[in-house]
């Protein structure tokens, strides 16, 4: 089969539905920073879906569409991860985008067993450096680790990369519950604690391959992923286009944004007191598990509005909370009449009100 035909199957729309256990795979949903470019500290979710896991803070900063190149034919957004600086990497240092798949997902991959799958990981990726590049599989214990490396011969050019990976017969992997299923770290540089022989499984916590170039040592390079896919089977399939709406459903199972801007509504609210307003949001899926309030705080960020009349808020709390519904109030610079119905809205274009429920 030429290349153009291995292209043409792997870009394919073909194969049946809900084959990619990655959500937000083409990075067309940022609910968080709406393609702002963000400096992301340890732990933070930028693009859906997508962990920025970081031993070093401040060393690359992440944006949807970074650059404003073309994407690969039949995408038309990508992560963009662009180096702060020229970061020397210590044996304890690691930098990594990561996708944590929930256990109901995965459990079908029977890992752990005599009968665990294998699996294919495909995607498309371009960088301003040239070699090999790495990334890796591992459980939620971090005790079981799969590294793997690809390669990347010719800078600012799309690649097209499938890694096949059979499945783990060892270890402890999470079953059919909201846990975490498996971790997809693609590798952006990492010390020797944290890098692994590639393509064998390994009792240990990698999340890159040994060896690997590393994005955060060179100062303004540059690191663009697309088209992510995790599929059971040896072979890449076409990659799995779902529509916009049902991406963002998925999606917002673990976090989803209510408002971001001025004077963008949040919810019904009343005064339960002269000094207590409290609202009820009703969530567009049924989320994880408990979620928590992702509230961006400031002076006047917020507001209610009663009789026509507005009362500043600078944040705003929970006090209940479900998977399907919670409440939002502010006991603290609210100011009403007990009894009055209100709406909460926002009241500056940098505040957001969401709730997040992340793996």
């Amino acid at each position: 089969m030429t290349q153009a035909n291995i292209l043409a199957q792997i870009g394919s729309r073909s194969g049946p539905t809900f084959r990619n256990r990655i959500i937000n795979g083409a990075m067309v949903i940022d609910q968080r920073n709406a393609g702002a470019s963000v400096t992301p500290a340890n732990g933070d979710y930028t693009l859906d879906r997508w962990k920025t896991t970081l031993s070093q803070a401040s060393k690359l900063t992440i944006q949807q569409n970074a650059g404003s190149i073309t994407a690969p034919v039949g995408f038309t957004n990508y992560l963009g991860v662009t180096s702060s600086s020229a970061y020397s990497i210590s044996s304890s240092d690691y930098f990594f985008l990561e996708q944590v798949i929930e256990g109901f997902n995965t459990a079908d991959l029977n890992w752990g067993t005599a009968n665990a799958k294998t699996i294919t990981v495909s995607f498309w990726v371009r960088s301003s450096l040239t070699g090999t590049f790495g990334g890796a599989i591992r459980n939620n214990a971090n005790d079981r680790a799969y590294p793997f490396t690809y390669s990347i011969p010719v800078a600012s050019t799309w690649t097209q990369i499938s890694i096949t990976i059979a499945g783990d017969t060892s270890g402890t992997w999470v079953g059919a519950t909201n846990g975490a299923g498996l971790k997809l770290d693609i590798g952006l540089g990492a010390g020797s604690t944290f890098s692994g022989t590639a393509g064998a499984w390994a009792a240990g916590n990698y999340v890159s391959a040994t060896g690997a170039t590393s994005v955060v040592g060179t100062n303004g390079a540059t690191f663009y992923i697309t088209g992510v896919q995790l599929e059971v089977g040896s072979s890449a399939t076409g990659y799995e286009y779902r529509q916009y709406q049902q991406e963002l459903a998925l999606c917002q199972r673990y976090f989803f944004l209510i408002a971001r801007g001025t004077q963008q509504a949040i919810c019904n609210a009343s005064y339960q007191g002269t000094g207590y307003v409290e609202g009820i949001v009703n969530f567009p899926v049924t989320m994880r598990s408990t979620p928590t309030a992702y509230v961006i705080t400031g002076t006047n960020y917020y507001a209610s509005l009663s009789r026509n009349t507005a009362n500043t808020l600078n944040s705003l709390l929970t006090e209940f909370a479900g998977t399907n519904a919670a409440s939002l109030y502010n006991t603290t610079e609210a100011s009403g009449v007990q009894g009055y119905g209100a709406w909460l809205y926002v009241n500056n274009a940098a505040g957001a009100v969401g709730f997040q429920s992340e793996l």
